[in-house]
């Protein structure tokens, strides 16, 4: 298989050194339409179709239009790296925007690195994504910047809090690297940690982790998983007896989510890296056509695929200064629009960002709302000072 795969790179390698760069310029989205990461994928779907209309409308790149290709990754590491070798060897793409998971990225951002394909990682935030090779970045926040967030907010709103409940998936590289930070962030509060429950992003029933949870009569319940199964923990937790205060991690930043857990998802305290506030002028023009379009402010994961086709678009126009993107090999210019990116500085929806020496995301300003159910389907993101 590895054998394979070199033999795979080689060739896409020799082929882009050879060719020039087609047009449309191809950009690649790889992100979770289907599976258990849906929920999340399909609102980065939403998100980059939108900055190619908006980016296409506004010249694109020198005149030359920008096509978004897209590839499903579903929820595993198996489709993400098949997806990623369809974006290089058969689409032809100048960079990629993906996967949805960190789990998936840790697999296949190697493939494009090797490659050298740049790509840009609109919502892996675990530890290490960007030091996986010099061709990773991303424009999500690692979970270090956000995660504390949320719990100092908690205090605030419960000075009392002291006992504190903490359930992850274990089968999924964000989450446990988030429950890490969540934990240490607990006990640098002064907060303890009662019980520690694990449980599967495909799990459904929790009532084990939920007993344990009452037991321990907590103040405080901290949740790392996915949007599916989270709203599932949290509708039974609340079902069961709970009344605390929750606070849950970067997969429960999905308005998708409140048709799962309904009226229990009310009160759920999220930290966020993204707010449709947010003053910059790229941020309120996204704001307005995505509400335009669906009746619904922009959830972080959208504004954070429509910010990765951004800083991708704004590089090459940088490079297509210098030389007319038509003019170059694709494989030169994928170098080249590595570096670019790197040391850009970008005005978008998550307002303005660079990147360091290592790919990661240098950004101002971090958020924390609570949730708002309308009825039993519908909800919002009330944003706390």
């Amino acid at each position: 298989m590895k054998r394979t795969l070199s033999l795979l790179l080689l060739s896409a390698l020799s082929l882009a050194a050879a060719q020039k760069v087609a047009t449309p310029i191809a950009i690649g989205i790889a992100v979770a339409q289907t599976s258990n990461a849906s929920l999340f994928g399909q609102e980065q779907v939403i998100g980059a179709k939108l900055a190619e209309k908006f980016l296409n409308a506004r010249g694109g790149v020198g005149g030359t239009p920008i096509k978004l290709v897209f590839q499903d990754t579903s929820g595993d590491e198996a489709g993400a790296i098949n997806a990623f070798q369809n974006l290089i060897s058969k689409d032809n793409v100048v960079g990629i925007v993906g996967p949805t998971l960190s789990q998936q990225a840790f697999s296949a951002d190697p493939i494009a690195d090797r490659a050298k394909v740049p790509v840009i990682g609109p919502s892996n935030t675990a530890k290490g994504i960007p030091q996986i090779g010099a061709y990773i970045s991303r424009v999500s926040a690692p979970v270090t910047a956000i995660a504390p967030n949320a719990l100092k907010q908690a205090l605030k709103i419960n000075p009392k809090l002291k006992k504190v409940a903490v359930l992850y998936a274990q089968n999924d590289a964000f989450s446990t690297s988030e429950t890490g930070i969540f934990q240490q962030t607990a006990k640098d509060l002064d907060l303890n940690i009662a019980t520690v429950q694990k449980f599967q992003t495909t799990d459904n029933d929790f009532t084990t982790q939920v007993t344990a949870v009452l037991g321990e009569n907590v103040d405080l319940v901290i949740i790392s998983g996915l949007a599916n199964d989270s709203g599932n923990l949290i509708k039974q937790l609340r079902q069961l007896g709970y009344k605390g205060l929750i606070v849950g991690g970067n997969g429960l930043n999905s308005s998708s989510m409140f048709p799962i857990c309904g009226q229990y998802c009310d009160g759920v305290i999220v930290a966020q890296a993204y707010s449709p506030t947010q003053s910059s002028a790229a941020n309120q023009l996204f704001a307005r056509e995505y509400k335009a379009q669906y009746k619904k402010d922009p959830p972080q994961f959208a504004a954070q695929a429509y910010t990765g086709v951004q800083v991708f678009v704004d590089a090459l126009k940088v490079l297509d200064h210098k030389r007319k993107i038509a003019d170059w090999d694709l494989g030169e210019l994928r170098v080249a629009l590595n570096k670019q990116i790197l040391i850009g500085k970008y005005k978008t929806p998550l307002g303005e960002l660079s990147f360091d020496k290592d790919g990661d995301i240098v950004q101002q300003a971090f958020y924390v709302a609570q949730i708002k159910m309308k009825d039993a389907k519908n909800g919002t993101f009330v944003f706390l000072k």
